[in-house]
């Protein structure tokens, strides 16, 4: 067993999953919506969509990311489209506006339900499995088939904790939260994001001499 490999893709699951609990998107929106309409369990219903929504996916990548690891020309383009998206995702950062806070009342019943079908609609989870989440474990599915669920898990945990915990911020705060706070922590971030990016375009350009 390579602890380091698995070790490795845990820290990078727990790094992205905060990065995009953290951005703004229609899931959170939606996390944010429940939390000031029927307070934090409501959030922390929405919160949980993942577990079902990017469960299939993460089944699918995990079973192909071995498959993806051997096909070194799939892997260099996957990984370029990978980087291009995450550096998109890092420029939204900057340029997104925090969730806004007026929001409407609404029934809180059904808070699950309405997370699961944001979520399945929302086509950055499709992208990020496939582009992003694919090509990571792909890199380490050969030395060490446990790494990439070890990332799987690690990505799905931290990013329900996350949507969960500003669901509780939001619920504990309400009026008083700061947008400038919040826009601080998009930076960081956006940040974090151009340098996953980087980690991408370097392991594509690894790939060159066997890609093509």
């Amino acid at each position: 067993m390579q602890v380091e490999e698995i070790l490795a893709l845990t820290v990078a699951g727990i790094a992205l999953g905060v990065m995009e609990g953290i951005r703004p998107g229609p899931l959170l929106t939606m996390v944010i919506r429940e939390t000031l309409t029927g307070g934090w369990p409501a959030g922390a219903r929405a919160a949980s969509a993942p577990i079902f929504t990017d469960g299939p996916l993460i089944v699918v990548s995990v079973l192909l990311s071995g498959w993806v690891a051997e096909q070194p020309t799939l892997l260099f383009l996957i990984s370029t489209l990978g980087a291009g998206f995450l550096v998109w995702f890092g420029v939204d950062c900057f340029r997104i506006e925090p969730p806004d806070l007026e929001l409407e009342q609404a029934d809180v019943t059904g808070s699950f339900r309405r997370g699961v079908i944001t979520n399945l609609f929302n086509p950055n989870v499709y992208v990020f499995w496939f582009l992003i989440g694919g090509p990571l474990m792909a890199s380490k599915a050969a030395v060490e088939p446990l790494a990439p669920v070890a990332y799987a898990l690690s990505f799905l945990f931290s990013i329900i904790i996350v949507k969960m915990t500003i669901a509780l911020f939001f619920d504990r705060t309400r009026e008083a939260l700061s947008p400038r706070a919040y826009r601080g922590a998009l930076g960081i971030c956006g940040l974090g994001m151009f340098g996953f990016a980087a980690v991408f375009l370097y392991q594509a350009y690894g790939l060159l001499p066997d890609a093509f």
